[in-house]
Parts: C-alpha cells; sequence; structure tokens
C-alpha cells in the first residue's frame, strides 16, 4: 500500500507525491533559543525525525531543514538579564539543544538556517507584504491584513 497522508485542506487521506519524483524537502520551525530545551521541544524532533527516517527507508532522498530562530524580545530580555551578549547566549542555547538531540539519537538537520542569517530577506519579504498592502504597521510592529488573502483561514475551516 502506498504511503498516504491526512490533506488538511481537503479533509482527506490523500497519496502522497512529491515534486520532484524521489525527493522530499521537509522544513520545519525549531526552537526559539532563549531557555533550555524542554519536553515539547524534544517531542516535535521526535516526531519529524521519526517521519524522516520513516521517508529515508521508504527509499526517499530527504533535504530536512531545521531553523533556529536565534534574535527575539525573550533572547534580548534574558541577556539583559543575565548581563550577557545576545549572540553569545543563543548560541549557548543551541548548543545545548544539538547536544539533546544528539542524546536523543535524533538525525541532525541537513541545514540550520538561523533568523539573524536572513534577515535582509525577512525585511524585504516584510516591505514588500506592506507596500502589496498585505501587511500594515501598528505600534512598531508589522501584522499580515488577513482580509488581503481571499483564502485566509481555509486550512482551520
Amino acid at each position: 500500500m502506498a504511503l498516504q497522508i491526512y490533506n488538511t485542506l481537503t479533509r482527506t487521506k490523500e497519496p502522497f507525491t512529491t515534486i520532484e519524483p524521489g525527493k522530499v524537502r521537509m522544513y520545519v520551525c525549531g526552537p526559539t533559543v532563549y531557555a533550555q530545551a524542554h519536553i515539547g521541544h524534544a517531542m516535535s524532533a521526535m516526531v519529524f525525525d521519526i517521519v524522516r527516517r520513516y521517508l529515508e527507508y521508504s527509499g526517499y532522498e530527504v533535504r530536512y531543514v531545521m531553523n533556529y530562530t536565534d534574535v527575539d524580545d525573550k533572547i534580548i530580555n534574558k541577556a539583559n538579564e543575565l548581563g550577557e551578549d545576545t549572540f553569545a547566549l543563543a548560541q549557548q542555547y543551541i548548543d545545548e539543544y544539538n547536544q539533546d538531540l544528539k542524546n536523543l539519537n535524533i538525525l541532525p538537520a541537513t541545514l540550520n538556517p538561523r533568523a539573524t542569517e536572513e534577515m535582509d530577506f525577512i525585511i524585504n519579504m516584510i516591505a514588500k507584504l506592506v507596500n502589496g498592502d498585505h501587511a500594515y504597521v501598528a505600534d512598531g510592529d508589522v501584522y499580515y491584513r488577513v482580509e488581503a488573502d481571499e483564502d485566509y483561514g481555509k486550512l482551520s475551516g
């Protein structure tokens, strides 16, 4: 029997197909690194590791990407509270998280992009959303304008 997945949009099980035959690209949101990892981080990592391993066992070539959010108000506040450098503190938690994954025998990601490495892209993307009236600025923050997307909320019903 072929692998089937649940499609949230159609609310049905469907055959698993890939964009490129034999290849799977997985992007998983990783942790915001402002404190030590907890059991929720471990559970998420384990679930996606199981999916990845199953896909590889089934013969797929898997490119598994998990990001680190290494800049965030929580990280900045924690670093200020501890009197430490923000980037050094984020790196410390990334190192600890990687060790936790290793201790749990979770395969390392193919790639681990960091928010700080993608800042130019993030800023440009947000500017395009604001300029295209798909987002708006309020009190120094940017919010997505849900009315700008007629399909918004389609997955949640």
